[in-house]
């Protein structure tokens, strides 16, 4: 991941073009890390984009292919990792944006959810694609997704793990904005200089406030999520997705 700060905004970028900036632990460790280090005294926004033609392609299946030994050691790395990533993300006093430069998959849409604002590139598509590989929508994506999207609407992204385009997806809400790719930069750019004007300390607060009141208390659900996600990781429909999609063909779930 590539780490930059400049004029107090801290810019992180997905930076494995070549793997369409696939997730790994390290990756998740990595912007847990940078997240958690973010105060309103030392950063006005911080921005996550993806290096290239993509966003992020989700989880790095390659790096799934090995199945854990047991469910508790599928708990432990999923709450260790992506799990940081979500309470880092929530919990940040510092308003987050996505730039979606490009494609945004499984684990790569459910950041995007987990953005305060977000913008994507009108050529850009989305999936919650988790159920093609045995999957439940880790990252959030169970709690996060149905407060934005709509509790129906989510249950289709997820059972059917559609692709969809930027317009549907400011349509959803799950973008503020979806701008034509040349205008990206600069949509971004006048957000976060809007944000670097205002009271960084308050807007974290509203954050907080907001996070709070969700309903049941995120921290509940996301604990109850990677329990759930542990028992799909050692399961024979993410061995068998993980499998097929490593041997280009399509899976044969059960």
């Amino acid at each position: 991941m590539k780490i930059d700060s400049d004029d107090g905004v801290l810019r992180l970028t997905f930076d494995r073009p070549d793997a369409l900036n696939a997730l790994t632990t390290e990756t998740a460790d990595e912007l847990a890390d940078a997240i958690e280090g973010a105060t309103p005294e030392t950063e006005d926004a911080i921005v996550i984009t993806g290096a290239g033609d993509a966003f992020s392609a989700g989880g790095d299946l390659e790096s799934l292919a090995e199945t854990p030994e047991s469910s508790a050691d599928a708990y432990e790395e999923v709450t260790e990792t992506f799990g940081r990533v979500v309470e880092a993300m929530l919990e940040c006093p510092v308003p987050i944006v996505a730039k979606v430069n490009g494609d945004a998959v499984g684990a790569g849409l459910s950041i995007v959810a987990l953005a305060d604002i977000a913008y994507a590139a009108t050529d850009a598509t989305f999936s919650c694609a988790f159920v093609r590989v045995g999957l439940i929508p880790d990252t959030g994506g169970t709690v996060m997704l149905p407060h934005i999207v709509g509790l129906r609407a989510a249950k289709r992204l997820a059972f059917t793990g559609e692709f969809f385009d930027a317009e549907r997806a400011a349509d959803l809400e799950l973008v503020n904005e979806a701008v034509p790719a040349a205008e990206l930069d600069d949509r971004v750019a006048e957000t976060v200089d809007g944000l670097a004007n205002g009271p960084t300390a308050t807007i974290g607060m509203m954050k907080q406030a907001m996070h709070e009141n969700l309903g049941r208390l995120w921290d509940d659900a996301l604990d109850y999520e990677n329990l759930l996600q542990a028992q799909a990781r050692t399961s024979a429909a993410h061995e068998e997705g993980v499998t097929a999609f490593l041997e280009d063909r399509k899976p044969e779930f059960e």
